[in-house]
């Protein structure tokens, strides 16, 4: 008499697998305070247009459930992309030059005025692409009722002045356009008021601008115009004590 030996099978398996631990919780459960998961394929060597090995890359996952570092809407299969890591394109402890006299960038506005304008500083910079960049500066003032070249002296004549800050932005760095000097970013201005008493001191200035970009070579052009009484001399030294300047790109 033949036996028949019937073997059953389940049609599907429901298996956790663990690294580290002997009860996953998860389909891939890794455990251990201290471990960790390598993509090779992500790395700087690898990817190194979205990795610079310096800063950590954000990541991102596709509608196919890929991990990516590639922020493409071709689901992290094509170049470029809308929503890439942010980073900062610069930052600069000391953007203006302190000058001679150590007073840092000056504007004079003599006696025989009572407004004058004039560039502080300019920077170059450049982006891989089409992207939204954010300007933040901070800059030192000191102000003197004698030329900051010379010597610096503090007012005494009971009046008010008053100080602007801005920056234009030189699309692919080929010299202002009478456009792109129309258009003022950041621009944040003060007043100071003396009195028969008046001392000496630094003040700070703060401010921060957006724009759009294309792709390559472009240049900040830091600028500064002051207003004063009639008759009033009014010398100004922009970034002689400390400046700040940070770029920061959104591409």
């Amino acid at each position: 008499m033949k036996k028949i030996i019937l073997l059953l099978f389940p049609l599907w398996m429901n298996a956790q697998i663990g690294i580290g631990t002997a009860n996953p919780l998860a389909d891939l459960h890794v455990g251990g305070n201290t471990s960790t998961i390598r993509i090779e394929s992500l790395n700087a060597v690898n990817s190194p247009m979205y990795n610079n090995g310096i800063k950590p890359a954000h990541a991102f996952v596709n509608d196919s459930g890929d991990v990516t570092i590639n922020p493409s809407v071709l689901n992290g299969t094509g170049p470029g992309g809308i929503i890439a890591p942010i980073n900062f394109l610069l930052t600069n402890n000391n953007f203006i030059p302190d000058g001679a006299s150590n007073r840092g960038q000056i504007l004079n506005n003599i006696t025989s005025a009572t407004s004058s304008a004039g560039l502080i500083t300019t920077v170059d910079f450049s982006s891989a692409g089409t992207a939204l960049i954010e300007v933040k500066y901070s800059i030192s003032v000191l102000l003197s009722k004698t030329d900051l070249n010379i010597s610096e002296t503090a007012f005494n004549d009971v009046s008010a002045r008053t100080y602007k800050i801005y920056f234009c932005i030189d699309i692919n760095d080929d010299g202002l356009s009478a456009i792109e000097l129309s258009k003022k970013y950041g621009l944040n201005a003060q007043s100071y008021a003396s009195d028969d008493q008046g001392i000496l001191g630094y003040a700070y200035t703060n401010g921060h601008g957006y724009s759009t970009i294309p792709a390559g070579n472009h240049s900040l052009h830091f600028f500064a115009e002051t207003t004063d009484g009639a008759n009033k001399h009014t010398s100004i030294g922009f970034g002689g004590m400390q400046d700040l300047l940070r770029v920061r790109i959104y591409n």
